[in-house]
């Protein structure tokens, strides 16, 4: 029997990468599943490349938008069962070259829309309902010029663990997935100079397990934790990083 039978998911960040692939896979075990994209075009791509998909164009930093976004779902299914919350952004600059624009582009997109997104989600939540997180490794291992993202993807692994406790009675689980570097399009979108690429291809030469990460491998953590095998596992981190944050 599909493991997810029945079950109303939204997916943000859901067009690309670890959200498309666990898109697939949620829908493979019989989700019915809604994704976000930041643009109409990632959105038309999504629906095109699985047309069982319903998409939605949100922008994942603005708490007005993630009320809309739930009320959009819960006039169409009444409620949710699952919650991943995987859209965020990532940038690179040292300390020094840091702008307020670029700190506040950050946590506007990594934790403040986030917030509000299950602020709103909260009261259409099923009872028993799940919410993963997609924290980072640069959340609990110091890398340069990642000070700013870092600290965003660490607030949000830290309010999983606060909100985990408040929604306990409700059953609701929260967990998070600490990603290491994984192939997808965010390296292409973060704006690396040439240097940086470099200091990148570095960062998986450091990986002990010898390679990146496949989206797919993100979306099956993404399931078990959305799935009843998790049913008695909330407040927790899966490092799903190939080893990257070991030393």
């Amino acid at each position: 029997m599909a493991r997810l039978s029945g079950k109303i998911a939204l997916i943000t960040g859901g067009t690309s990468g670890m959200g498309a692939a666990t898109a697939k896979l949620f829908l493979e075990e019989g989700a019915t599943v809604i994704v976000t994209g930041s643009s109409d075009q990632s959105v038309a791509a999504a629906m095109k490349n699985l047309p069982s998909l319903q998409a939605f164009r949100s922008d994942a930093g603005d708490p007005q938008a993630a009320k809309q976004l739930i009320e959009a779902v819960a006039r169409e299914h009444g409620h949710i069962d699952i919650l991943f919350v995987n859209a965020g952004i990532a940038r690179v600059a040292l300390a020094t070259a840091t702008t307020e624009d670029l700190f506040d582009k950050l946590f506007a997109t990594n934790v403040r829309g986030p917030y509000f997104l299950l602020k709103h989600a909260i009261p259409v939540l099923s009872d028993g309902a799940s919410i993963i997180l997609t924290s980072s490794s640069a959340a609990v291992q110091g890398m340069p010029g990642l000070s700013v993202y870092g600290a965003s993807k660490a607030a949000l692994r830290s309010l999983g663990m606060s909100l985990a406790a408040e929604l306990a009675p409700r059953r609701i689980r929260i967990n998070t997935i600490t990603p290491g570097p994984i192939n997808t399009p965010i390296a292409g979108k973060m704006g690396l100079t040439p240097e940086q690429m470099a200091g990148f291809g570095q960062m998986i030469a450091r990986v002990p397990l010898g390679r990146p990460g496949e989206p797919e491998e993100i979306a099956a953590a993404a399931l078990y934790f959305a799935s009843d095998d998790s049913r008695f596992t909330t407040g927790t981190e899966l490092r799903v990083d190939g080893g990257i944050t070991l030393g």
